[in-house]
């Protein structure tokens, strides 16, 4: 009995060993990733102006909310935060689209560190018996820094769709996680729905103030969107005061 005590324990300390090092792995590829592909395309084929920056939460759990026009949204995203936070930061994606082939679904999640989750769930917030939004949750309770797209998907260049109440649901069961909106400009132009290629179009963005849930999702989601167009009015009139 002792023996199978013992070799029951051992089993599970070397799944957690492999769990932690395949974590640091995961997090060596994310960080590679930002470095040799993130940085060179946003930085230096891009170029970038992102107002308020500092406003970016850098540890969670937190929640950015971002408009959502091109593909190189998660790369510029990814690009604000310091290097060394790019594992505690995931972005939230449609599970359909990047787990159609089994090496998207592999680069999805060990190297852009995605959270799939149904497309429309973020929409309804998932049912009590399967709720997809459940690696969601976790990801917050182990204090990540989540990446939302509220539209849903991919929308007209430069244009602001309307947002889905799907984040509401995500912050009903975490209140006091805060919410930061941002708003990027350009990036529908520089790679828009269907571009196989991203051509160097400036991109600008705003970061702002942090929003907190609210029982009343109409308010909310009302709050949400007139941060939204606000940041976007800002972003494309530069030269008027904050």
């Amino acid at each position: 009995m002792r023996n199978m005590l013992a070799m029951t324990k051992n089993n599970q300390q070397k799944t957690i060993n492999n769990q932690k090092m395949r974590a640091r792995f995961d997090a060596l590829l994310r960080m590679l990733f930002v470095v040799l592909v993130a940085y060179p395309v946003v930085l230096l084929w891009l170029g970038i102006h992102v107002r308020h920056r500092e406003r970016l939460p850098v540890r969670g759990p937190a929640i950015v909310a971002a408009n959502h026009n091109s593909h190189l949204d998660m790369l510029t995203l990814l690009s604000l935060f310091p290097l060394l936070r790019i594992p505690g930061v995931q972005p939230v994606a449609a599970a359909d689209y990047f787990f159609k082939t089994w090496w998207l679904r592999w680069f999805a999640v060990h190297v852009m560190g995605i959270i799939p989750v149904a497309r429309g769930s973020l929409q309804t917030g998932g049912s009590a018996a399967a709720d997809p939004l459940e690696a969601c949750y976790r990801a917050l309770e182990a204090g990540k820094v989540l990446v939302i797209f509220p539209e849903g998907t991919r929308g007209q260049p430069e244009q602001l769709a309307e947002l889905k109440c799907g984040i509401w649901h995500l912050t009903r069961r975490f209140p006091d996680v805060p919410v930061v909106p941002v708003y990027l400009h350009g990036l529908g132009k520089a790679m828009p729905k269907g571009a196989l290629l991203a051509v160097p179009f400036y991109v600008k963005g705003a970061v702002g103030q942090v929003l907190r849930w609210h029982e009343d999702k109409a308010l909310f989601m009302n709050s949400l969107r007139q941060q939204m167009d606000w940041l976007q009015h800002k972003v494309c009139q530069p030269a008027e005061e904050e």
